[in-house]
């Protein structure tokens, strides 16, 4: 099970926030770290609009599996469990704010 803090499993997380934004990558992936100042970018612009969760599918295969992650990185949103828009490769910051803040108000 994927820990993030505080005894909260992953699956908690996802179910309990109202927006959780899902970075599955690996830590040799070239693409996955240029997410990672992207991601920075969208923490500092959104703060608590949305929690940002970063799942190395190589140390937790059993979620790439679960997520049907074929590639990384893949960035999955997920609203109350369910994921809610999904996309592999690098995305610019501008874009995933648009998307948070498109079903943020859904």
């Amino acid at each position: 099970m994927i820990r993030t803090g505080k005894n909260r499993t992953f699956n908690d997380i996802i179910r309990t926030e109202p927006l959780v934004l899902v970075d599955f990558f690996t830590e040799w992936c070239g693409p996955c770290k240029m997410m990672k100042p992207i991601l920075e970018q969208v923490h500092t612009a959104m703060g608590d609009e949305v929690r940002i969760l970063k799942v190395d599918v190589d140390k937790n295969p059993k979620a790439a599996q679960v997520f049907q992650i074929k590639g990384v990185p893949t960035l999955a949103l997920f609203k109350k469990g369910e994921i809610v828009w999904r996309q592999s490769g690098v995305v610019p910051a501008s874009s995933l704010q648009q998307i948070i803040k498109d079903h943020k108000s859904n």
